[in-house]
This record gives C-alpha cells, sequence and structure tokens, in this order.
C-alpha cells in the first residue's frame, strides 16, 4: 500500500501521525539494533551478542507490513514477533541476570505504541512470561554470560533503548488522554452553558424533596434560598403543601407526576412543576426525582379568564333554558284554551257556522296544535339541557308506544295521501324504559317522515329485536337531506333545506329523539340520500343497567313483595358525568447549583 493512501486511512484518532508513528517506531527501533550490531562487530563481540542484536532488530523490520495491511490480526502477529525476538535475546544473553534482561519488556513497549487496550494486556503478560523465562535460564545456567566489556556496551544498550523507546511510545498516548480530557471539559462547558440559559429551572431532589442540584432560571416569584435550604415544601404557599407533597409521593409511585402552586410569599405567581423518578425505584433509598420548574403565572391567569367564562356562559345559559321552560309552561295554558275553544268552533258542537268562520276556526286550531307542538320541543329541549329531564322507568311491551304513535299520525298521513307500511314483531318485546319517551321517540321520528314525504310517498317502521337491543327503523321517500347539512342535523335547533322547508318546524325533532335514546344510553343514526329519501334508526338496550343506589325512590314508592312498584324516577344528572356536556353526536451531599435570575 502507498504511503499516501495508508495514511489517508481514517483511525478511531482521526490523525495520520497516530497511524505513522507505530511504524516509524518500529523502524527506528530496528535501525538502532543494526547501529548496536555495527558497533559490537568493531569491538568484537562473541557470536550470542550479534545473535541477540539481530533478534530484536527482526521485529522492528517486520512491521512494513502495517502498511499494506493494518488490522487486529497483523498487529497481533507483529506482538508476538516481538515476544519470540526478546526471548531470543534475552536467552543468549544469559537470562535475567544478563545485560539484556530489560528486554524482556519489549513486548509491553510494542503494544503501548500500536495504541490499543487490548494488545496491551496481551503484552504485559508476554513480559511476564519472559520475565519467568529469563529467570528458569539464569538458575539453569544454560548459556555463558558474556565478558565485563560486552555485558557494560550490552547493558547500556538495553536500558538506553527501552528507556527511549517508553518515552517515545508513550507521546501520543498522553496526547490523546490530553485532547480526550480538554474535549470532556469543553463539552461539560457547553452543557453547563445550556442548562444554565434555558428558561427554565432544572432540578434534582431527594425522596423528600430536598434540593441536590439546580440549573437555569429560577421563576419569579419563587424563593430560591428557601428551596435550595429548606427543600421544596417550604417553597409552596402554606394552603397548597399537601397538593405538592401528594404530587412527590404520586411520582415516586408512578414515575411521573405535575403539580402547580403559588410560591411562599408570591401570591401574584404561579409556578408549574414536571417531576420524573430516577432509575434506581421506588424502594431504593437513593432514588432521586428531576424536574422542571417554570413561570406559568401567565397560563395560569388566562386559565382562571376561561374558568370564569365559563361559569358565566353556564349560568347565562341556565338562565335561558329556565327562561324558556317557564316561558314555555306559561304559553301553554292560554294556547290549550284557544285550541279547545276553536276545536269546538270547527267541530259545530254548539250551532252551525257559516263556511268562512268554521275555515278560519280549521285555521287557528291547526296553528295553535302547530305551535303547541313546538313548544313542547322547546320544554323538553330545556328539560334535557338543564338535565331535569326525569326517566320514569317501567317495563313494557315495546310495541305498545309504537302502535300508539301510529295511530296518532295515520290521519295526518291519509290527508297527505302518504302511505304507511308497520311491521312489529308478533311476540311481545320486554323493555325497560320511560314508555312516554320512547313514544315520544317514535312520534317525532313519524311526524318529520311525514312532513317531508309530498303526496303520494310512503313511510315504513320496522320494530325488531337485536341481540340486547330493541331497533326501530324509520324508512321515508322524502325530499332525502343534502350531505352538507346531514352532519349538522340532531343539533338543537338545527335544520336543513330552503327557507319554507325550515318554516315548517323548530329543528328539535331529530336532536330531541337524539337525546332521548342517549339518556336511554341508545343510538340514532341518521342516513339519507337527497331526493331519494332518509333512514333513521334508533337502538335501545332492552334492560338498563343503572345500579340501584342511583335511582331515586322515595319510601312511599316500596312496595309488598309480589306487588308491582311504581315506575322508578332517573334524572339525567344520573346518566351524565356531573359535568360532562350533553353530547349529541433537602440536600444531604454536595450539589451543583448554577442559578440565574428571571431575564427581562
Amino acid at each position: 500500500m502507498p504511503l499516501k493512501a495508508y495514511l489517508s486511512l481514517q483511525t478511531p484518532s482521526g490523525a495520520a501521525g497516530d497511524r505513522l508513528l507505530p511504524v516509524a517506531w518500529h523502524l527506528g527501533w530496528a535501525a538502532f539494533a543494526l547501529v548496536a550490531l555495527i558497533g559490537f562487530l568493531l569491538l568484537p563481540a562473541s557470536l550470542l551478542v550479534l545473535g541477540a542484536l539481530v533478534a530484536i532488530a527482526i521485529p522492528g523490520a517486520l512491521s512494513v507490513l502495517l502498511l499494506s495491511r493494518d488490522d487486529r490480526p497483523v498487529r497481533l502477529a507483529l506482538l508476538w514477533a516481538w515476544t519470540v525476538g526478546a526471548a531470543i535475546a534475552v536467552t543468549l544473553t544469559g537470562g535475567v541476570a544478563g545485560p539484556a534482561a530489560a528486554w524482556c519488556l519489549l513486548p509491553t513497549l510494542a503494544a503501548v505504541v500500536l495504541n490499543e487496550r487490548g494488545l496491551v494486556s496481551v503484552g504485559g503478560a508476554q513480559s511476564f512470561g519472559l520475565a519467568i523465562l529469563a529467570i528458569v535460564i539464569c538458575v539453569l545456567d544454560v548459556v555463558k554470560m558474556p565478558d565485563e566489556q560486552e555485558s557494560f556496551w550490552l547493558s547500556a544498550c538495553a536500558v538506553l533503548s527501552v528507556a527511549a523507546g517508553l518515552g517515545i511510545a508513550l507521546m501520543p498516548a498522553l496526547r490523546q488522554r490530553v485532547e480526550r480530557a480538554a474535549d470532556a471539559e469543553e463539552g461539560r462547558a457547553r452543557l453547563l452553558n445550556l442548562l444554565t440559559e434555558q428558561p427554565t429551572l432544572v432540578l434534582s431532589f431527594d425522596r423528600t424533596g430536598k434540593a441536590i442540584a439546580a440549573y437555569g432560571e429560577a421563576p419569579a416569584g419563587l424563593d430560591v434560598n428557601t428551596l435550595l435550604h429548606a427543600g421544596l415544601i417550604d417553597a409552596v404557599h402554606p394552603p397548597q403543601r399537601p397538593v405538592v407533597e401528594a404530587a412527590l409521593e404520586t411520582v415516586l409511585a408512578e414515575g411521573r407526576a405535575e403539580v402547580g402552586f403559588t410560591p411562599n410569599g408570591a401570591l401574584d405567581h404561579f409556578v408549574q412543576l414536571s417531576l420524573r423518578r430516577g432509575a434506581d425505584g421506588p424502594e431504593s433509598s437513593e432514588t432521586r426525582i428531576f424536574g422542571v420548574l417554570f413561570d406559568a403565572s401567565l397560563q395560569h391567569a388566562r386559565e382562571d379568564e376561561l374558568a370564569a367564562a365559563r361559569a358565566e356562559a353556564e349560568a347565562s345559559s341556565a338562565g335561558k333554558t329556565q327562561f324558556l321552560a317557564s316561558m314555555s309552561h306559561e304559553l301553554r295554558t292560554p294556547l290549550n284554551a284557544v285550541i279547545g275553544f276553536s276545536d269546538i268552533m270547527r267541530q259545530q258542537l254548539f250551532g252551525p257556522l257559516s263556511d268562512k268562520y268554521t275555515e278560519y276556526s280549521q285555521l287557528i286550531w291547526e296553528s295553535g296544535q302547530h305551535v303547541l307542538d313546538m313548544i313542547n320541543d322547546v320544554l323538553d329541549m330545556s328539560k334535557i339541557e338543564a338535565r331535569r329531564y326525569d326517566l320514569m322507568l317501567e317495563e313494557f311491551d315495546l310495541r305498545e308506544p309504537v302502535s300508539a304513535a301510529l295511530r296518532l299520525v295515520r290521519g295526518q298521513a291519509h290527508d297527505k295521501g302518504i302511505e304507511i307500511r308497520s311491521r312489529l314483531p308478533a311476540a311481545p318485546l320486554e323493555i325497560t324504559a320511560d314508555q312516554r319517551a320512547v313514544k315520544q321517540i317514535a312520534l317525532n321520528l313519524l311526524s318529520n317522515a311525514i312532513k317531508f314525504t309530498p303526496r303520494g310517498g310512503m313511510v315504513s317502521l320496522d320494530l325488531r329485536p337485536d341481540g340486547d337491543s330493541a331497533e326501530l327503523t324509520i324508512t321515508d321517500t322524502g325530499i332525502g337531506i343534502a350531505p352538507d347539512d346531514l352532519g349538522r342535523l340532531g343539533q338543537p335547533y338545527e335544520q336543513a333545506g330552503a327557507a319554507d322547508q325550515k318554516a315548517m318546524g323548530t329543528g328539535l325533532g331529530l336532536s330531541i329523539v337524539k337525546a332521548m335514546a342517549a339518556l336511554h344510553k341508545g343510538t340514532m343514526v341518521l342516513a339519507s340520500t337527497l331526493g331519494e329519501g332518509t333512514v333513521v334508526t334508533v337502538r335501545l338496550p332492552l334492560h338498563q343497567g343503572f345500579p340501584v343506589t342511583e335511582v331515586a325512590v322515595s319510601s312511599s314508592m316500596a312496595s309488598p313483595a309480589g306487588t308491582p312498584s311504581e315506575p322508578l324516577s332517573l334524572s339525567a344528572s344520573q346518566i351524565f358525568a356531573k359535568d360532562a356536556p350533553l353530547d349529541f353526536t433537602h440536600h444531604e451531599g454536595p450539589g451543583d447549583f448554577v442559578i440565574r435570575p428571571p431575564k427581562s
């Protein structure tokens, strides 16, 4: 491999000099051994000494292999070459008592130069083995020691070569350690700067809430001295301390917790604390809790404003609902008189009237009936929205209220020339529900179907059991509903179609059906195709699974065993969640604290 290509290869250190140094060191050692060999030839020296110098020169020359292939197997083979060469040199010079005993360290020196942690361990083991071999050779006295002159110069060469080689070999390793230490220090400085300049306060607590470390910006209003010396709990406004203590218990048990509190002595501020448990586990006494503390005063103020606005809106809505309910009740009394008297007049019960008066009486009666229907719808919807609609649960045959609704609308359908078809189960279909509400559901759906079906059309009703539920399906061949309007229908006061169609009702019929189905834990599904008709499906559970403790039963309603009991009264507040809207679709050891005041 060309030297330029060898130096361009990437290594863990990433420097070309670090790659070239092992080869240069080995070649320098071979050159030193050759110079020493020439010097000893001039003494002259014995063949054993010359052989020892040749033995330690060969591994140095073999380093040229690194230029063509530099990997772990080649480096390990080179290390074994040093071991064999050093063993030959020490053996030929008399072992541990000989002048070349220092060369037992050559495998370790070569491993340090190669700068691999695994090779250093191998080289150390090989040097230890060479020392044992040198001792054995010396004890057995199998090799004659060099003369005094040879021993002096050979000992000087061995000591000087080992000392110089060790110094040169340690230079890159020490330089890399210095560079790594500098990089680590620079990284720590960057991390410290990042933690200090970020806009929150990052903290570490022990199990009791005492601060161990803190970095970042202290939230406005927080007493940092109290937090660091007395602990988290003492930095909290006294009435809110149990909440923070509970959050500490939660984070230890569950691993995370969120809590907000007012700092002690700063009632106009609010801070938010997000807590996480360390990896030691909840039972360890060394468990650490890490948290992020930040100023949430503005967010808290906005939440208070939203809560106040919501309360105001709810109060306004409740007032509107109460007003509508009261007005609807007050209007029904005189309206019933108008309807009753006009009915007497149109039927001419007290004598004949002219055709004109009869026509007017009919119009008055129809208009009054229409207004009464709208008032009843408004009253029912107001009760539902106010959660004052009471379900009178009882067990009955579902066919009865459905049949009653059919009888009520047959006359209206006949007048419009609309055919009504119904299919009811032959066997009784027992259900636990509010009979009046079920009749209202069927009546509203049938009335809507007849209202929006042109003359000559057809309305069909299908009632059937479906598992633990009953399914009521009403289909018409009316004008249908546009896809854009389909999603809005079922919401209070929402209507579809043109203005003349909207004038035919209040937009409460379907919403009342949907709400009453929801009160029974049922559903209403609306499907329609514009110009072809509409299909409405209501599913009601046959048995209401309300617990007895939630049913408001007065003592006067209790009945003896075997005697039928009165219907049970169940309010809407027992069906829906209380606040749910009605939906129609210290520190013991040293720590680090780098805290800066809030920036403006």
